[in-house]
């Protein structure tokens, strides 16, 4: 199954989140300051995600939690922002919106946020309890941090694990909502008018079978974004999904759609070879998984990038150690770092 999660964060922020399967790549230590992208060409300075670095929000607890003892390794990387109904309902959405973009102008940089918010989600798993129940509600909603968006040039990582979830069957996903398509889809445009990067999530490349991927991509509306995310809080190598992303990109040309980019959360993705032999089934705070590449801005052809959309140090759940899902856990950041740490398990 692939469980979500929902914590808070000492300025009451909600994130989320923990899904299936394994992978790996070096750690890259390239230093926060080279976040930003390395096209010089005119057109790439023209829009200004091409030439600032992602935001840092300094509220997130990598940064502050235990006098800044995880800031180097951990907190001083661009994390997305999350946007739930739980944490921010219609009526706070936008401002909270606005609050987080308008800290980014102020420090010069991109905002980097993730929308987690339709009817569904997670399939009844640790995610399932989201206040919005219907198509208008979701509509509304999206609505509102649309227009908060407006104008912030944003980054947009939308509904993480939604389509590959709702794609399957109703046995596999019995919370499945009628015209989940269309939710994307509205989504998709309305998010993608506001000015902001959308980019729709589309699992990862041990999430089978996928070879009609791309046609669920276009009735959800890709065509209205910058293009797709991959491996959004999993564990699989950055290059494997590439190679991912790149197939799902070819079968979208097929279809029609083109110019379309992809992002890699690489968040937990730095182990080369998990020595679990069901570490595709061992996914819930894995002792293997490791810090990934930092998150960078490349734009080298199809391939805008790495994100780290999962916040490296919060729980998948109570599973190999680990505390209540998605709270901040000392031990599991010390495990992404170097495998190592003082203790054997989280604080309840």
């Amino acid at each position: 199954m692939l469980p979500r999660l929902l914590t808070r964060r000492a300025a009451a922020l909600l994130t989320t989140l923990a899904l299936s399967v394994a992978g790996a790549v070096v750690v890259d230590p390239t230093p926060v300051s080279a976040e930003q992208g390395t096209d010089s060409t005119a057109s790439h300075r023209s829009d200004p995600r091409k030439r600032l670095g992602l935001y840092v929000d300094t509220t997130m607890p990598a940064y502050y939690v235990v006098d800044g003892a995880y800031r180097d390794a951990i907190g001083r990387y661009s994390q997305a922002f999350w946007l739930i109904p739980e944490a921010y309902d219609q009526s706070q959405v936008r401002q909270r919106v606005i609050d987080y973009t308008a800290a980014a102008a102020t420090a010069g940089k991109t905002p980097v946020l993730t929308v987690y918010g339709i009817p569904g989600r997670d399939c009844g798993q640790y995610s399932s309890n989201n206040p919005l129940k219907t198509a208008p509600e979701y509509r509304a909603w999206i609505r509102q941090v649309g227009s908060g968006l407006v104008g912030q040039h944003a980054l947009v990582v939308l509904e993480p694990d939604a389509l590959p979830l709702f794609s399957s069957s109703v046995a596999a996903c019995p919370t499945k909502p009628d015209r989940w398509q269309g939710m994307l889809r509205y989504a998709s445009r309305k998010l993608s008018e506001s000015g902001a990067w959308v980019y729709l999530d589309a699992g990862h490349s041990k999430w089978t079978p996928w070879d009609d991927r791309g046609s669920y991509l276009k009735q959800a509306g890709v065509e209205y974004d910058r293009g797709i995310s991959v491996n959004v809080s999993n564990f699989r190598p950055t290059p494997s999904e590439k190679t991912y992303a790149d197939k799902l990109l070819g079968q979208l040309r097929k279809l029609g759609i083109r110019g379309k980019h992809y992002v890699v959360d690489s968040s937990r993705n730095g182990y080369a070879s998990p020595p679990d032999p069901d570490s595709d089934r061992n996914v819930l705070n894995p002792t293997w998984a490791r810090l990934g590449s930092p998150p960078r801005l490349v734009f080298d052809g199809t391939f805008d990038g790495t994100l780290w959309v999962k916040h490296p140090g919060e729980s998948d759940g109570e599973v190999n150690g680990g505390g209540p899902s998605g709270h901040w856990c000392d031990m599991l950041a010390d495990r992404l770092i170097d495998g190592t740490s003082n203790q054997t398990s989280c604080p309840g």
